[in-house]
């Protein structure tokens, strides 16, 4: 008989799962919305302000504040990038919200953006958008959001669980509701069960299954394997962005993968193939300035043609700008060339398009509401928002718009909610036994396997994709599933086992990997992100469908969903007549 594991029992009344933007900005709203005396607490996978993707975001933070720009046209081109399969009033709340919330970071949490002279906030150009609306900090956005943030959170009552990591999400009995959230305290290796009235996720996603990808290392899909073993639905889970300009210097360094920002293209940067040739016009009349599922195809196109740089990918050219203007507006970009022997503003630095962002995610309201009463998701654990392309500079702000919405909405909202629900304890009991799993088995090679499934990824449910190769991932992802379920770790202690955290991170990326692929196999058209070269065409855009996966007891099955238009519709615009297509021009 194996021995009892104890589980230590926790409660509160607002549960947050995540310290990114969306995380933070949930706590704090929760605490200014919630009647007097509710207990917040707030649990994330690293540290406090430490880990996570928000930090790193270096472009900026899109939002409509004048100079022609609008909500309605930032919407529309939210709609047209994403393909006309976002949530229409989930990407309205998105882009009216903005404004709000890029006040409030200023205002009230205290942070610093660029500046024109005449003392209005700057806004720098990036693709795909009709307006320059991309408010930032130099090119290191993120650090100056999440810095900010942390001191705001780190001064409050807010109960902090760091380093613990959710492993499952526990509903009642009846399955009706949440009931709270299982995790391991990472210092220890001891299982806490947290008990709550509300939930909200803010994981991130972070593609980390493929061979090129940008998140932080901390970041495996953790989330979104939760909510698929609770059964809730998922949408649009074969949009996976890749980010045109990976930094590509070599397998010997964890720098390759990494962002070179968008503001580099709308800056006025060029893509030059291994023949020094600019490229980008051949494929879209909007050059570096195409949205990004364009621009990787592009790129992606030239390295199947061999028209490559020495590593395989192809080269970003500023130095036409002027080497001193360069590291002006990109100092933090420059930097990161030079640490891996590039010089940004002066030479060529190789790139490959690279995974970086998840338009997928949970069916959420725009009040961030699940299927499952007592749980609410923000930023990139939620899907609806982007469709099936997400516009740079809409990331942040989407986390922070939806974790500020979630934050009020269950501050409210827990004023009604009754008293602390009770778990389905064979679920609970189901759980730990899934991550005591591997410490039980004999330990082997993960990082082979974590190579296998990165190679199926890149090379089938990539930047381009068909049903040939769609159908060998699947194969290839159970094959690592299957070895990974043989694969053990050392289980000699529980405390810090990074052996063990490697081997539930690989999980959560196989079950997402293999949803991925069959929910790339459903869609036979060509979206954004999503591009299948045996079907090319976009589809009929006022029969656009998403596709919903979740499972059962039966399987996971991938269904279709029509697109509501509840705002505007294909072929029409809310911009009043009159109003340019464009207020910038892409330069040959």
């Amino acid at each position: 008989m194996a021995p009892r594991i104890d589980i230590q029992h926790h409660d509160t009344d607002i549960l947050i799962l995540g310290s990114g933007g969306a995380g933070m900005f949930a706590a704090l709203h929760a605490q200014q919305s919630a009647p007097e005396g509710t207990r917040i607490t707030m649990a994330v996978k690293g540290l406090i302000g430490k880990c996570g993707c928000t930090r790193m975001v270096q472009g900026g933070y899109n939002v409509a504040l004048g100079g022609g720009d609008t909500v309605e046209r930032h919407f529309m081109d939210t709609i047209r990038g994403g393909k006309w399969l976002p949530d229409q009033d989930v990407a309205w709340k998105l882009c009216e919200q903005a404004v709000v919330r890029v006040r409030e970071l200023e205002n009230e949490v205290g942070c610093f953006f660029d500046r024109n002279p005449d003392g209005s906030l700057h806004q720098k150009a990036f693709a795909g958008q009709t307006a320059d609306r991309t408010v930032h900090k130099g090119d290191l956005t993120g650090i100056e959001i999440i810095n900010r943030l942390m001191e705001q959170v780190l001064s409050r009552p807010i109960e902090k669980l760091q380093e613990h990591r959710a492993v499952g999400l526990i509903p009642t009995k009846d399955g009706a509701a949440l009931a709270g959230v299982l995790f391991i305290d990472m210092r220890t290796g001891d299982f806490r069960f947290v008990r709550a009235k509300a939930v909200m996720m803010g994981t991130g996603g972070g593609p980390t299954m493929y061979k090129y990808n940008t998140p932080s290392g901390d970041k495996s899909m953790d989330g979104l394997a939760m909510a698929l073993r609770a059964g809730l639905p998922l949408r649009d889970m074969e949009m996976v962005q890749f980010h045109p300009t990976g930094l590509l210097a070599g397998e010997h360094t964890k720098m390759t993968g990494t962002v070179l920002e968008e503001g580099l293209r709308g800056a006025g940067g060029q893509l030059l193939n291994g023949a020094g040739q600019r490229f980008m016009f051949d494929y879209d009349t909007l050059g570096e300035r195409a949205t990004r599922d364009v621009v990787s195809r592009g790129i992606y196109a030239e390295m199947r043609k061999s028209n490559t740089s020495q590593n395989g990918g192809v080269f970003i050219s500023m130095a036409h700008l002027g080497p001193d203007v360069v590291r002006q507006k990109f100092p933090g970009m420059v930097k990161r060339c030079a640490d891996c022997g590039f010089d940004l503003a002066g030479g060529l630095v190789e790139v490959v398009p690279t995974a970086h962002y998840f338009m997928g995610g949970v069916i959420v309201d725009p009040d961030t509401h699940t299927a499952m009463e007592g749980l609410y998701v923000a930023g990139e654990d939620a899907g609806g928002a982007h469709g099936s392309n997400r516009l740079g500079g809409n990331g942040v702000a989407n986390s922070t718009v939806y974790g500020g919405v979630a934050g009020d909405v269950m501050g409210a909202e827990i004023r009604g909610m009754g008293a602390l629900r009770d778990p389905d304890e064979d679920i609970l009991s189901a759980e730990v036994e899934r991550a005591l799993g591997p410490l039980s088995r004999k330990p082997s090679d993960l990082n082979a396997l974590r190579r296998e499934l990165q190679e199926a990824m890149w090379e089938d449910v990539g930047v381009m994709r068909t049903r040939e190769g769609i159908e060998r991932a699947i194969t290839r992802i159970s094959d690592v599933q299957s070895d990974l379920h043989e694969t053990g770790v050392a289980g000699d202690t529980r405390a810090f086992n990074l052996g063990w955290h490697d081997w539930l991170n690989l999980a959560s990326l196989c079950d997402v990997s293999e949803v991925i692929a069959k929910a790339a196999l459903a869609r036979e058209n060509s979206r954004g992100a999503h591009f299948r070269e045996d079907f090319p065409d976009s589809g009929s855009l006022p029969a656009s469908y998403f596709t919903v996966a979740q499972r059962s007891d039966k399987g996971l099955s991938v269904t279709r969903k029509p697109v509501r238009f509840t705002i505007v519709r294909p072929g029409e615009t809310i911009l009043p007549e009159g109003e340019p297509q464009t207020l910038v021009e892409a330069k040959p």
